[in-house]
């Protein structure tokens, strides 16, 4: 069987690599800010590679899941990178990016590694931790057709779809148009709740027309979960991760010379929250943030 390695056991990270160990593949990992998930994984049977160069030189496949292009980059093209241990050994290693990254970076680090003999592959995710843990994520790739056909079997065992988008860069591309509707809504959410609230609708009354209409969607449902029962497990994603999304989205549009101002206006939004220290908090809790801002409570 392929031998795995992974790279990024977060939140997500966790789950898949579980997924992959449990469908018998021989997997190594490497611990990174997560010690409590490697010493899980190692109980199950996994291995524990002491740096990413390590892992590459002992694995044939290594996905990588991580928060940002920069950690990406850090990872393969580090001192003690995946691009040490592959070009060290004595196969050639397939990578599979499933960060949600920057495609103009993902496309110039494969044109890169390909003078190395190494593969990278964009296999961005869509769904929730829940989702992870029961297999059922999708897999949204960037790749050619013969490398996706290796990975398959591998991407199912934590992939409930398999969306093939293009080629290399294609698969981070669609993610991040994906997270500008995502996000998009979580701040016309946010800003809607806030006129309302202002106008004297409350929350309960604004639900009630929305949900079960053409305006409802599962990310309404999970986000006014938070809104009306204070669920903050409802939608586990957090505010520095969703500014980071579209912050990036911002930046292909003006790569592409596309005049986005709801990009932007919508990044501008997000950056304001995460300037006044609320990373940590989900996406959902944009609501009370906003509200804040006007001296209303939502709750």
């Amino acid at each position: 069987m392929e031998r795995i390695g992974f790279v990024g056991l977060g939140l997500m990270g966790g789950y898949m690599a579980q997924n992959i160990l449990e469908a018998g593949y021989p997997l190594t990992v490497v611990a990174h800010r997560n010690r409590g998930t490697v010493d899980t994984l190692t109980a199950l049977g996994a291995s524990e590679a002491d740096d990413a160069a390590a892992l590459a030189a002992q694995c044939d496949i290594v996905f990588v899941c991580v928060p940002t292009s920069e950690h990406v980059e850090s990872v393969i093209e580090g001192e003690k990178g995946l691009r040490a241990g592959a070009k060290a050994a004595d196969h050639k290693l397939i990578i599979v990016d499933c960060s949600t990254s920057e495609p103009t970076v993902t496309r110039r680090l494969a044109a890169s590694l390909e003078t190395d003999g190494i593969t990278l592959v964009d296999a961005a995710l869509g769904g929730t931790p829940t989702q992870a843990e029961s297999g059922q994520l999708q897999a949204i790739v960037g790749s050619d057709d013969e490398t996706l056909a290796r990975l398959r079997p591998v991407l199912e065992t934590w992939a409930g779809k398999i969306l093939h988008c293009g080629p290399v860069g294609a698969g981070h591309t669609m993610k991040l148009l994906n997270q500008f509707l995502a996000m998009s809504y979580g701040a016309v959410f946010s800003e809607a709740l806030t006129i309302g609230a202002k106008a004297g609708i409350s929350p309960q009354t604004f639900d009630s027309v929305i949900r079960g209409s053409r305006m409802d969607s599962g990310f309404y449902q999970t986000f006014f979960q938070y809104v009306l029962e204070r669920d903050r497990n409802a939608h586990r994603f957090t505010l520095a991760n969703a500014g980071k999304d579209i912050r990036y989205v911002a930046a292909l549009a003006d790569a592409l010379n596309v005049k986005a101002g709801v990009a932007h206006a919508v990044s501008d939004l997000y950056t304001s929250a995460l300037d006044q220290g609320e990373g940590e908090k989900f996406v959902p809790e944009l609501s009370d943030i906003v509200a804040a801002r006007h001296q209303l409570s939502l709750f």
